[in-house]
């Protein structure tokens, strides 16, 4: 084994404490490297040092932060949770899962490669968090039709769309020609679809790629409402989650849910089509198909006008959720796929900067979070994404 190396031992806890694990935790996931509480501890409290291959370990595929931070003088100052966060229940702060704190991390290192990217500036001349700003009392329906106005998007073109497919790639070109950013990840964590981080300059929306694109599509007006109150949100079906929820946080969390399905499926138009319709699987699923949204949207619809009760809303969020956990797990091209987590606005600007000479390939694949190997495949990905456009 490699010799001691000498790092920060706050910095060590620190990664640890933010990460959200435990010492247990850290014990487990270093088994095969004979390390023990008592190994971790005395780390932690500078008494000894991990090996060179152990901090490895522990900065990228455990602690999930870059090798130098642990030779810091002092942890780095970061934004917590709590305070990106203002609606989200202390104990689910508390409680948010490792890979959560993670996306989070690196939902701010996007807000800084923007930043650098885009010299400090924006690119979009008209910015719907810096033009539209609402309170928590206001009318969802309001809100939605100026929202609707503003990004230029009416109602007979959102049921024209072929797929929910088309329907999301429609809906992030508009938020992001409005000065917003959208990017996706395989979160693995089922309860959260998404998150938000405001800031002035660069608001970015994070979306579950592992969830149907109808859900993605609710998440990203979830989180639009949520930036529109200036503040940084979580999309989640935790059960209780309301329930710990008071005063402004949680009229603003209500209202996003309400905000986000007036404005997919507009009360007066939902009313018309709903004359005479006879209310079955089938007909949700066709409501569903032509606003491109999730079923559940469709049957929330019904229960807030009491066209079904409460046992029937259960056990059909109930069928459905069973049924998209039996039919998950396909796979996909992993260019493909690393270029609709970053999106094509992201990918060209990082590119543009790369043939000016202001970037080098490494720098390049950082912003691209991808090897340097495969940088090449990356950009024959944007060159077919601009022949077929």
């Amino acid at each position: 084994m490699s010799e001691p190396i000498s790092i920060n031992h706050n910095v060590l806890k620190w990664a640890r404490e933010t990460a959200g694990l435990a010492v247990d935790d850290v014990v487990e996931r270093m088994k095969r490297k004979r390390v023990t509480t008592e190994t971790v501890l005395s780390w932690e409290n500078g008494e000894s040092s991990p090996s060179y291959i152990q901090l490895e370990r522990l900065a990228y595929e455990i602690y999930k932060r870059p090798l130098a931070l642990f030779f810091f003088p002092e942890p780095p100052q970061e934004e917590t949770p709590k305070q990106s966060f203002r609606t989200l229940p202390d104990y689910e702060i508390q409680r948010l899962p490792t890979r959560m704190r993670f996306l989070i991390r690196k939902g701010r290192v996007m807000q800084l490669n923007l930043a650098e990217l885009y010299d400090n500036v924006n690119p979009a001349s008209e910015q719907i968090i810096r033009d539209l700003s609402f309170a928590p009392d206001s009318s969802s329906e309001k809100m939605a039709s100026l929202v609707r106005r503003y990004l230029g998007k009416d109602l007979a073109e959102q049921t024209q769309w072929n797929d929910s497919e088309e329907a999301f790639k429609a809906w992030r070109d508009a938020l992001e020609e409005h000065g917003l950013f959208i990017f996706k990840d395989a979160f693995r964590v089922e309860a959260f679809s998404g998150f938000c981080l405001y800031d002035e300059q660069f608001p970015i929306i994070y979306v579950n790629n592992s969830k149907p694109e109808t859900r993605q599509i609710f998440t990203l007006f979830h989180e639009l409402a949520h930036l529109l109150f200036r503040t940084g949100g979580v999309d989640t079906r935790l059960n209780d989650y309301l329930d710990y929820l008071e005063g402004d946080s949680r009229r603003i969390e209500i209202f996003c849910n309400r905000f986000t399905g007036e404005f997919l499926v507009p009360e007066y138009d939902f009313a018309q089509r709903m004359e005479g319709l006879v209310i079955e699987d089938t007909s949700i699923q066709d409501l569903a198909d032509t606003y491109h949204v999730s079923r559940e949207v469709i049957l929330r619809k019904l229960f807030d006008r009491k066209l079904v009760d409460q046992a029937y809303y259960d056990e059909k969020v109930r069928v459905w959720a069973q049924s998209r956990r039996e039919g998950s797990g396909k796979g996909g091209d992993y260019y493909r796929t690393r270029g609709a987590y970053l999106g094509e606005r992201y990918l060209e600007q990082t590119f543009s900067r790369y043939y000016q000479n202001r970037i080098s390939v490494e720098q390049l694949a950082d912003y691209l979070g991808v090897k340097v190997k495969y940088v090449s495949g990356m950009e024959n990905l944007l060159f077919h994404k601009r022949a077929t456009a």
